[in-house]
């Protein structure tokens, strides 16, 4: 789904971006509620980037990847917790393209999500690629997700990825088996 957001671009440079685990739901100006086998997902576009509310039977887990008032965790490039009984992996890049790469990139990810039935991407006004764009999907048991945003006038793509699945238990050693 692809929405044009009605606000102004406020989070305007990569390095403003803050990464937060477990916040409560931020007012959003775009959502979509996706279903994914057991698990509900809702992709949130912020005036301030993206949040993901997921919940499943095992609890529930939030990430919010925004310009945060007040945040002292800038975004990081790797995160692995445990997070209740799932074991949460976030991973984040900052991409920097020219002009002309940069459009075609920006262009190439907003097809890719728009058309997509569990994608979510607003357009900020005032720039055909001042974006963000979120992607998610089930796979092996595991729900992914992936998050664009784009700073065109700085030439950088945001890419972040997060898996969230069950903590496999480590098997016990027996006795017998040493």
């Amino acid at each position: 789904m692809l929405t044009t957001l009605k606000t102004a671009y406020t989070d305007t440079r990569a390095a403003d971006l803050a990464w937060a685990l477990g916040r409560e739901p931020l007012p959003a100006l775009a959502c979509l509620d996706v279903e994914l086998t057991d698990a509900r997902l809702q992709l949130r576009l912020l005036g301030a980037s993206h949040q993901v509310l997921l919940e499943e039977e095992r609890g529930s887990c939030s990430e919010t990847v925004a310009c945060i008032p007040g945040s002292s965790t800038p975004l990081p490039l790797g995160v692995a917790k445990r997070v209740g009984d799932w074991e949460y992996e976030f991973a984040a890049r900052v991409e920097v393209l020219t002009p002309g790469s940069f459009a075609g990139r920006a262009q190439e990810l907003l097809a890719l999500v728009s058309d997509h039935p569990h994608g979510l991407a607003g357009v900020f006004p005032g720039s055909p690629h001042a974006f963000t764009a979120l992607l998610a999907q089930r796979h092996e048991g595991q729900v992914h997700w992936r998050t664009w945003h784009a700073y065109p006038q700085d030439g950088q793509l945001v890419a972040t990825r997060t898996r969230v699945g069950v903590r496999v238990p480590t098997a016990r050693l027996s006795p017998s088996a040493v």
